[in-house]
């Protein structure tokens, strides 16, 4: 038998260090070749890491949460073979044999003492009894406030107006609560004993409105703490002015029935997203400063000549931004096709790092949850992000008439470091006629 070492291998270009995510096998569990063994992150790209040979497991490189250097000790297998760890070479997890002798002296110490205050007990015996009684009926108290009943018809429960406030605010029936001071009188202890036993869920008035003290600890690891990087580096750095305004989609919306219904087959149900990305390559094209990556540090704002839209998509995971590339080169359907790709591969968590990296400018949707208006926070470091709220239909004026309408808000935010309020309206007017009027959205300019 042998030892086989797996070290966490390069996971990407120029990628120094990953987040350890999942671990998939235990510690003494049997993996197969090719088995995936553990789950890292990096950027928001997760990969899984397969065992290259047979083995056992007897060691694992980290804690879910940790970073971990490329390079360095994932996992110590057990195999069949020489293995490539070198013999006498020491396990990472072997502890050293001084630290394990400590440990058995210091437990062996205790275990001396108790024989020299053997006779001790003899002297005061009856203080010992008292506290016993003390003890018990404590926790007699405690076992029977579960079945404690109601006293007798009409019986009066002895308690101070501290303890009897305490209960009333509590929704407690006193009546309920066994006593153990004087004349069965209800003290503090007699409470928090009711209150630790469960007893008052035989009281109905105040079952449901026990107090919940429970604090739960949870670990930001993995997505979460990618995302909480990305909306701090965004906050921290950004300067961001939002522009909303309502856009009329009605005769867009009747387009989009026409064209799902005359689809081919194979081709994707187009939403409206994809109208919203033709609309922003035409705008774009007239305002480029806004498809741009603002390098702050270096000081240089990179202005790019391919739109790159982000999709921000929310997954059983969290939220992920799949880029369609080149959104200027694709037509309607193709933009759908690639749109629901992506987001199936998000959802999935399949999508590659690539696919995940390199937008220029974003769009963010709750769908039916859009609300009214949205603050949508940047997407560091793009200067623009769209975001599409809820559609209503609600009446407007046309001149002489109501008229039912439907409608929506394009909320959008614009790094204000670098994008004026004037060219943000500019931005968002253009795309509300574009989206008004779609039949301009498949005019060449």
């Amino acid at each position: 038998m042998g030892e086989h070492v797996i070290k966490l291998p390069d996971v990407g270009e120029g990628v120094a260090e990953a987040e350890l995510v999942e671990w998939l096998a235990e510690i003494g569990a049997n993996v197969r070749e090719d088995e995936v063994i553990a789950s890292v992150m990096t950027d928001k790209a997760t990969v899984e890491i397969p065992s290259p040979v047979e083995g056992k497991i007897i060691w694992r490189g980290g804690e879910i949460g940790e970073v971990l250097a490329v390079g360095s000790p994932l996992v110590r297998l057990e195999v069949d073979g020489a293995g490539n760890v070198k013999p006498g070479e020491a396990a990472p997890a072997e502890a050293k044999p001084e630290k394990k002798k400590e440990e058995k002296k210091a437990k062996a110490k205790p275990a001396e003492k108790p024989a020299q205050k053997t006779e001790k007990p003899k002297t005061n015996g009856s203080a010992n009894g008292a506290a016993n009684s003390v003890a018990a009926a404590s926790t007699a108290s405690v076992a029977s406030a579960k079945s404690a009943v109601p006293r007798a018809e009409g019986e009066k429960p002895l308690a101070s107006p501290a303890v009897r406030k305490r209960a009333a605010d509590a929704g407690v029936d006193l009546r309920r609560v066994p006593g153990t001071g004087p004349a069965g009188r209800i003290t503090h202890e007699d409470l928090d004993a009711f209150f630790n036993s469960d007893g008052q869920t035989a009281s109905a008035p105040g079952a449901g409105l026990r107090r919940n003290t429970s604090v739960k600890d949870i670990p930001v690891i993995g997505l979460r703490r990618k995302i909480a990087e990305k909306m701090e580096a965004a906050n921290n750095r950004i300067v961001p002015i939002t522009y909303v305004d309502e856009v009329d989609v009605t005769a867009l919306e009747d387009l989009r029935a026409e064209l799902n219904k005359s689809r081919k087959e194979g081709r994707p149900k187009l939403t409206i997203l994809p109208f919203l990305m033709r609309a922003m390559v035409k705008a774009i094209s007239e305002q480029p400063h806004l498809n741009a990556i603002y390098d702050d540090e270096a000081g240089v704002i990179r202005q790019h000549g391919g739109v790159h839209i982000g999709i921000a998509a929310q997954t059983p995971n969290g939220l992920m931004v799949p880029v369609v590339r080149h959104a200027e080169a694709r037509d309607l359907w193709d933009c759908a096709a690639e749109m629901a790709r992506l987001s199936e591969a998000a959802k999935d968590g399949k999508a590659s790092r690539d696919e995940l990296s390199g937008s220029t400018i974003t769009i963010t949707s709750l769908g039916a949850m859009g609300g009214i208006v949205t603050t949508p926070v940047i997407n560091h470091p793009e200067v623009a992000i769209v975001g599409v709220n809820k559609m209503q239909t609600l009446p407007r004026w046309n001149g002489t008439e109501f008229m039912p309408r439907k409608v929506m808000n394009l909320s959008s935010s614009f790094d204000h470091r670098v994008i004026d309020g004037w060219d943000a309206a500019v931005f968002v007017q253009r795309l509300k006629a574009l989206l008004e009027t779609p039949a301009m959205i498949f005019i060449e300019s």
